[in-house]
């Protein structure tokens, strides 16, 4: 909420609140009261590019994306249940095939010793011999079994990531995957390590295992300044695919709920980056105006000036022009 004493010009004459939401500045004016509308418009710069930042990437109606959701979480727990039986009998034929190996040694080993055999009595080594075909007989059937039964939950799986990327595409299917690593990894104690396992693994290039491990950070200490920084971290996870949206939200979270993160500096920079990309020059410069006002003694603060140089620089040229 804005405050009492903050308000947007709307007389005739004045600029238009889109205008001033949009980081353009107020015309000139007489008096001192144009220098007032500039001392509101400041702060009402910085409250819009946090507002933007704060913008979710996309919209979704919630009740068709509620439902997508739930159909994938079935789909997600039913992959799950599959593939702990895959696993399950794959142990179990894992288990079966030393037996079979240790009855074709023995016999083997009866057939060798046939001749010290034939001193006892036939009867006997009859017994015994098709007692051992008969354990290798069932071990095969079982062998048999467990290598059907895997084929069938194969296929099952197979057919249940084909509905997934259906239902959502390649990238959910991806999304799956990694969700599946991120299960089956060993995660830290220590909230330190986690985070740095995180970032590890997304500087390795594994972008959507990252997410999942800043996602579950994110849950696990919801309240630690730290995750001011993952925020960060899984806003780069997204720049780096030029995902500029998606990194922006993620970046204004660091910037609104955790100022004092020490990513805090770099959100900006990396926001101004966004900016640009989104051909959105104004805010791309508030951005690093921001950053100046708001740790000017930060080495990001120093990058800041240099750009802002730099855009001045370019721009130069160009007003000579227009003269």
């Amino acid at each position: 909420m804005l405050p009492s004493d903050w308000s947007f010009p709307s007389r005739s004459g004045d600029q238009p609140a889109g205008q001033a939401l949009a980081g353009a500045p107020p015309g000139r004016e007489k008096s001192g009261r144009a220098g007032r509308l500039r001392l509101r418009w400041r702060p009402m710069r910085s409250l819009a590019l946090i507002s933007l930042l704060a913008l979710p990437g996309c919209f979704y109606p919630a009740d068709r994306g509620r439902a997508l959701e739930a159909k994938v979480d079935r789909l997600g727990t039913d992959s799950a249940q599959i593939q702990a039986e895959l696993k399950e009998t794959r142990e179990q034929l894992a288990a079966t095939l030393p037996k079979i190996d240790e009855k074709v040694a023995e016999v083997t080993k009866a057939l060798k010793g046939l001749d010290t055999a034939a001193r006892r009595k036939d009867a006997d080594i009859g017994v015994q011999f098709q007692k051992t075909v008969e354990d290798l007989a069932l071990l095969r059937g079982q062998v048999e079994t467990y290598l059907h039964k895997i084929t069938e939950l194969e296929t099952a799986l197979a057919a249940q990531d084909q509905k997934l990327v259906s239902m959502q595409g390649e990238a959910a299917l991806k999304e799956a995957e990694a969700k599946k690593k991120a299960e089956e990894l060993k995660r830290p104690t220590d909230k330190k390590e986690f985070l740095a396992l995180a970032k590890a693994k997304a500087k390795a290039g594994d972008v959507l295992l990252a997410r999942q491990l800043y996602n579950e950070f994110m849950k696990k200490w919801a309240k630690d300044p730290l995750v001011g920084d993952a925020h960060f971290g899984l806003g780069e996870t997204y720049f780096s695919e030029s995902k500029c949206r998606e990194a922006l939200f993620e970046y204004g979270k660091v910037l609104q709920d955790f100022p004092k993160a020490e990513s805090a500096p770099e959100s900006y920079l990396r926001s101004s980056d966004c900016f640009a990309q989104l051909k959105m020059k104004e805010e791309s410069r508030l951005a690093l105006e921001e950053l100046i006002k708001s740790y000017p003694k930060s080495a990001e603060a120093k990058t800041a000036k240099e750009r802002i140089a730099e855009l001045d620089k370019k721009a130069a040229p160009a007003k000579k022009g227009k003269k």
